[in-house]
């Protein structure tokens, strides 16, 4: 019998549904923190969430076969290490997407509309709140998006703001092919270019050392001064000292924030008293009609590794490292 480590924090429906969809020849051994990992020896796959495995845990665990992602982030594990041993690290590619599309959406809303003023006002009694809301809320009907990121989650934010009346441009380091941008219905224009004539800007892209703080006070001075930004990628993007005082200036209208440097933030960052910021704990990819699915992707992955089988070439983040036996 082969055993995977269920690694982080996983909420017990998701258990619930990971031991349902278990094959009778594997058992689990659940791990919740790092504290934990000397229980690693002897496993066979892990299915990881929010805790990282670098290279001393994955090198100390001899029978590894399989690192599976819980999503399609992949910068808490070290890709290289896992590669050098022939040992794939897997996401789930494209299975959030429709989740964390619609929340990039919900969160631009959000901010534009001012959904918390306008729900607190309510509890408050203040039917209409105070003066001058209207004057500051906008739709995105009209607006340009701006992308940075287009892969399976980007393309489906651009069908939903184009469905609102927005039109949509994108920067990629990996550029579509012009057919494919006639059929999505996007400009490519370069960085510079989007953050400069964005009124939405919106991040779809993993984080690198190329990406990390792409998004910082240089870069956010290119913005309109009426522009949003919104993160349902990762916190580590944006620098997030530079955004907060860009938000206090008011340099730029918003920001909506599924994710941010610090997870959680302090109980003191000024992230949380801002009026002009909107902040939801990173659960973007998180339903219970998308938690089924990764479940299903995830097992299936587990599955055919011990057969011997090949995962989706899409699946595997670092095929690049992998050595000649």
């Amino acid at each position: 019998m082969e055993t995977i480590a269920l690694i982080g924090q996983y909420d017990p429906p998701i258990k619930a549904l990971i031991h349902q969809s278990m094959p009778s020849n594997f058992a689990i051994k659940e791990i919740a923190a790092e504290n934990q990992y000397d229980q690693l020896k002897g496993v066979n796959y892990v299915i990881l969430r929010t805790l990282t495995l670098k290279e001393q845990v994955i090198s100390a665990i001899s029978n590894l076969k399989l690192i599976q992602r819980w999503g399609v982030g992949y910068n808490t594990v070290d890709i290289r290490a896992a590669g050098s041993r022939n040992i794939p690290v897997a996401i789930t590619s494209g299975m959030n997407a429709p989740s964390v599309s619609e929340m990039a959406v919900l969160l631009m809303l959000a901010v534009y509309r001012q959904l918390p003023l306008l729900h607190n006002n309510v509890l408050q009694g203040k039917w209409r709140g105070e003066e001058g809301i209207a004057s500051s809320s906008y739709v995105i009907d009209g607006k340009m998006v701006g992308l940075i990121g287009l892969g399976a989650i980007g393309k489906q934010v651009v069908h939903k703001v184009q469905a609102f009346g927005a039109a949509v441009q994108y920067y990629d380091v990996f550029r579509l092919t012009p057919e494919e941008e006639v059929r999505l219905g996007v400009t490519y224009v370069d960085l510079e270019e989007l953050l400069k004539t964005s009124d939405i800007i919106s991040l779809h892209l993993p984080l690198t050392e190329a990406t990390k703080h792409l998004i910082r006070k240089e870069t956010i001075g290119l913005m309109k001064a009426s522009a949003i930004i919104i993160n349902t990628a990762r916190g580590e993007i944006i620098n997030e000292e530079d955004l907060v005082e860009s938000l206090q200036h008011k340099r730029i209208l918003g920001a909506g924030l599924d994710v941010v440097e610090n997870e959680p933030p302090a109980i003191d960052s000024p992230l949380l008293s801002l009026k002009n910021v909107i902040l939801t704990p990173h659960m973007g990819g998180s339903t219970f009609d998308i938690n089924t699915a990764m479940v299903k992707r995830c097992m299936d992955n587990i599955v055919r590794i011990s057969r011997g089988e090949s995962l989706r070439s899409n699946d595997i983040v670092n095929a690049q490292y992998f050595t000649k036996s």
